[in-house]
């Protein structure tokens, strides 16, 4: 009896397992291992697939070459490189940099000092200005001696000391000497109830009173009892620059 052979159809042929890419992702959650192809050399197979499972681990976690920052933008490479690995460099930057930054602030510092002091010069009773001006009146001894402005005076002098702020306001020099408001003049009036009326003396500025407030002026003895009574001490009047 003759054996008969069923050729089997072609769609019902096995075919061999599909090949594993390096991308290709497990079905149903299966692991899949790669499985090193026997070439002439085994470990050179090995080494292949280690390095196809770096590049895809590189690119399933999404790495790339960092971007320029925006300083790398601003910056030219050539300055970037002209400071890399120069620590010298940089400290000499560094410290010009600071120097910069603090003649900068002492230049902001000096003006707007300058601003204070120009502003409190300008509300002093300067002889610049015009007006009249109300505060104490004190007396003191001039001599033996000479005052701020080099004059040798006595209690009976027509005189006077303006104070310090007014004096240092207007100083152009290290010698009091040559200060501008010596030998200027003052007008001073008081009210005096015991006359019924006013009094006023004219005296000449020779002397700087440190215990004295912008608008106060320290008198002679003889300029001080022709407007009050010795016993008083302090009393307040006006007064303004005679020009």
């Amino acid at each position: 009896m003759a054996t008969q052979n069923h050729q089997v159809p072609e769609w019902e042929t096995p075919t061999s397992a599909p090949k594993k890419g390096i991308f290709r992702k497990p079905v149903g959650g299966a692991t899949v291992t790669a499985q090193p192809t026997e070439l002439n050399d085994g470990r050179a197979k090995e080494e292949d697939i280690g390095a196809s499972g770096n590049e895809r681990e590189s690119v399933e976690t999404g790495s790339c070459t960092p971007r320029r920052g925006f300083a790398n933008h601003v910056v030219p490479v050539s300055v970037t490189n002209w400071f890399a690995g120069n620590k010298k460099r940089k400290i000499i930057v560094g410290a010009v940099v600071g120097l910069v930054l603090l003649v900068f602030i002492l230049g902001i510092g000096l003006g707007v000092g300058l601003k204070k002091k120009s502003s409190k010069s300008h509300n002093l009773p300067l002889p610049s200005n015009a007006g009249i001006f109300t505060g104490d009146l004190t007396y003191y001894s001039p001599g033996p001696g000479y005052g701020a402005c080099g004059f040798e005076n006595t209690s009976e002098d027509s005189i006077c000391a303006v104070s310090m702020l007014v004096w240092d306001a207007v100083s152009t020099s290290s010698n009091p000497n040559n200060n501008p408001l010596c030998g200027k003049m003052i007008r001073i009036t008081r009210y005096d109830a015991t006359k019924g009326g006013n009094s006023s003396v004219d005296v000449k500025v020779v002397d700087r009173c440190v215990g004295c407030k912008a608008e106060d002026l320290d008198l002679s003895l003889k300029m001080f009892t022709s407007l009050a009574d010795e016993s008083l001490g302090r009393v307040v009047g006006s007064w303004a620059w005679l020009t």
